[in-house]
């Protein structure tokens, strides 16, 4: 947790990976930075002195470990406020050596300038006013991407986007606050400067509004984390040998022995710029006096139920639709994906007919369909990412519309109701608040910034 939320004392941190690369990167950001970092360049280190270096522009130094020369680098002096803080802030391109780097920081430290906490960079650029909230946590979003779609997610909310939705939002609802508010000053005159029938229409926007923020959540977070697939089916139908076929590699067990999987395997791949979490179950089968093959079975549900997408795979042979009817409720379910996997062609002619979704017929042993079924996940990957205007993935946020709407809707039930104007200010505060919360605008406790960024890199 950061310790230091409000001080401007100058910070350094090494900003790239550590490990040996061809380039490293420190940064260093806050007051008297100039002056504290002059003396590791020694007399003759700097052609251009530091405090005459243009901003935005990189010049070549050398850096003196006391007379010892230690290396040749790149300086970029970033001016206050057009820095990534906000701050007077430095960035030295010095070679990629561990070694290299660790004495950098160490002079850097032997000259009054303290490493930085993890996240405090990003921590300046919010108390600066560079970035809101929302946006900063983006910044640790977008350095986690592990694909193209959480990139996507992460970039459009750093850019802003998101916040500018959420502010719209308060807009709206500080105006009619406002005149509830005046109308309790005037409550002895019996004047009402709101409009309840305006004010209900309001409501109805911004609680569809909130609403559809709040459902884009399951697919943001599945999109952020791995949208889950379940392979489910009877013993023995091939299974582990789809998860092998997807994953390029033997991950799971195959063979004949029906009862092989006893608990799930999971694995995360990436198609097409989405990844998958694709989760391997224990067959379902009605009887088994095998204790430990019970416990998988139960967890293979347990699995189910997580699942965005199931793939039920059968073989062509012995499909029976009856099958199916235990999934109705996912078969029904607009947010996620029931696909029957009819396997093992090579060896059976399909059989599958009045089968409810959708039957994609393939032989995962030989790789037949894989390409098929790759399809469709990316299909309903797209769909999903593509309902909604605005995506929100972060899980503070999602508990924050959620308790917006839950004031929301006391108000609209005090609209209803006919309550008085004061317990509605109340309740109209609680959603401003809420919303607040997300871009960072009612946040005044220390503790709670401190665990936001507290979960940052260190250099960002």
């Amino acid at each position: 947790m950061l310790t230091n939320l409000m001080n401007s004392d100058p910070i350094c941190a090494p900003a790239s990976p550590q490990g040996t690369g061809a380039v490293a990167l420190v940064r260093v950001s806050g007051d008297d930075c100039r002056d504290r970092i002059s003396p590791i360049f020694g007399p003759d280190g700097l052609k251009t002195p530091i405090d005459k270096m243009v901003s935005h522009k990189a010049y070549f130094a050398k850096i003196y470990d006391g007379d010892a020369f230690l290396d040749e680098v790149l300086v970029t002096i970033f001016a206050s406020p057009h820095s990534y803080t906000g701050e007077d802030s430095i960035e030295i391109s010095c070679h990629g050596s561990t070694y290299i780097v660790k004495r950098i920081i160490e002079l850097l430290i032997d000259n009054g300038i303290r490493l930085a906490e993890p996240g405090e960079f990003t921590m300046r650029a919010f108390r600066n006013g560079k970035l809101d909230l929302s946006q900063a946590e983006a910044v640790a979003d977008l350095i986690a991407s592990k694909s193209k779609a959480a990139h996507d997610i992460a970039a459009r909310q750093m850019r802003g986007n998101y916040s500018q939705h959420i502010k719209t939002l308060r807009k709206k609802l500080v105006d009619f606050t406002a005149l509830i508010e005046l109308e309790l000053d005037f409550a002895e005159e019996d004047v009402n400067f709101a409009d309840r029938t305006a004010l209900s229409k309001l409501l109805n926007e911004i609680k569809t509004d909130v609403t559809t923020l709040s459902s884009s959540f399951k697919a943001g977070n599945a999109i952020k984390n791995g949208i889950p697939v379940a392979i489910v089916g009877k013993p023995n139908v091939g299974k582990s040998t789809l998860l092998n076929a997807i994953l390029r590699e033997d991950k799971a067990i195959v063979s004949a022995i029906p009862g092989t999987t006893r608990d799930s395997i999971e694995d995360v791949f990436n198609i097409e710029g989405f990844t998958f979490r694709f989760i391997d179950t224990a067959g379902i089968r009605q009887k088994t006096d095998d204790e430990i093959e019970k416990i998988g079975i139960e967890r293979t549900f347990a699995k189910i139920k997580e699942a965005m997408i199931v793939l039920y795979v059968t073989d062509a042979e012995s499909f029976d639709k009856n099958e199916v009817y235990q999934f109705a409720d996912i078969i029904s379910d607009p947010q996620r994906l029931f696909v029957t996997i009819a396997n093992k062609t090579d060896i059976y002619q399909s059989k599958i007919t009045d089968n409810k979704g959708v039957t994609l017929y393939i032989s995962a042993k030989h790789g037949t369909g894989i390409d098929e079924v790759e399809r469709t996940l990316v299909d309903f990957a797209r769909r999903i990412s593509g309902t909604h205007d605005t995506i929100v993935s972060n899980t503070r946020h999602y508990n924050a519309l959620q308790n917006a709407l839950d004031a929301l809707n006391k108000v609209e039930d005090g609209l209803t109701n006919g309550l008085p104007n004061d317990l509605l200010a109340i309740d109209l505060r609680t959603a401003l608040t809420e919303l607040g919360v997300i871009t960072g605008e009612e946040i005044t406790n220390d503790e709670v910034l401190g665990t936001i960024f507290g979960k940052f890199c260190i250099g960002k």
